[in-house]
């Protein structure tokens, strides 16, 4: 690992933590580094369009929504938009600003949805003036994004995960089992 680059591997934010931790700063003590959160809204929602074809849900059509924003070392690093369908999440923990203990994976699986396949699309882009100035970017710095589609053992859509991060020490690790 370089110095300052902390790796992040998807199949950890898929499953519930060991001994009901936080995985994000888990994942930052285990680089030497302080990862924390800040939940900046939570409730039902508008699906943006994206997101509604995800979720298989109508345009516009309700959907619980949680905005965090990540921080490493006391720096804005992420933006993290996660969206549930409202008839698993409305009532719950996932539509309240509340931290959840042990995690939104684990109160999903309380829940009776457990993911077990999920879908990512990563990409580069410009952001926007709003994500350039939470994540304190630089004019010219472009930013990744990463979409992510939590299916259960039916196939059905349970979370989609937007996040927008800062590209600055960012390592994505994928580990993929076959057979």
């Amino acid at each position: 690992m370089g110095e300052g680059e902390v790796i992040s591997a998807s199949t950890h934010y898929l499953t519930p933590a060991e001994g009901g931790g936080d995985v994000w700063s888990a994942e930052a003590a285990a680089a030497g580094r302080r990862g924390t959160q800040k939940i900046v809204s939570a409730g039902e929602a508008a699906a943006p369009e994206r997101v509604a074809g995800l979720l298989a849900v109508e345009r516009g059509g309700p959907v619980v929504a949680r905005r965090r924003i990540m921080y490493l070392d006391g720096e804005p690093c992420e933006l993290i938009d996660t969206y549930y369908p409202v008839e698993i999440a409305w009532g719950t923990g996932l539509a309240a600003t509340a931290k959840i203990p042990g995690g939104a994976v684990r109160l999903l699986a309380e829940l009776g949805c457990v993911g077990v396949r999920a879908q990512e699309d990563v990409a580069a882009r410009m952001p926007s003036e709003s994500e350039r100035a939470d994540l304190d970017l630089k004019a010219d710095e472009p930013v990744l994004e990463l979409a992510r589609l939590t299916l259960d053992a039916d196939d059905r859509p349970i979370q989609v995960d937007v996040m927008v991060m800062a590209p600055r020490g960012q390592k994505l690790r994928y580990e993929i089992r076959i057979g």
